[in-house]
């Protein structure tokens, strides 16, 4: 029996009910992207940034890629186009 368990185990991952990946917990939000931070000053995503239901986090790319976060205490408010 040890010896199946494998062979189970390998052949339920790859069965389609492991096949949801979505991140529920995320919402994407279409770009350009304008973020207030606490500070005072803004920041301008041109792409789509990502904003974690759960914490608040917003996530975006720079204008040469870069990933950065921002965490709720870092802005005051965001909006996009």
């Amino acid at each position: 029996m040890k010896k199946y368990l494998p062979v189970l185990f390998f052949g339920l991952a790859s069965c389609s009910l492991f096949e949801e990946t979505d991140l529920v917990d995320v919402l994407d939000v279409n770009g350009p992207c304008t973020i207030q931070l606490v500070d005072g000053t803004t920041v301008v995503s041109n792409g789509n940034i990502e904003i974690s239901k759960r914490t608040q986090a917003i996530t975006y790319r720079d204008e040469d890629g870069k990933i950065w976060s921002l965490f709720k205490d870092d802005y005051t408010s965001y909006s996009c186009e």
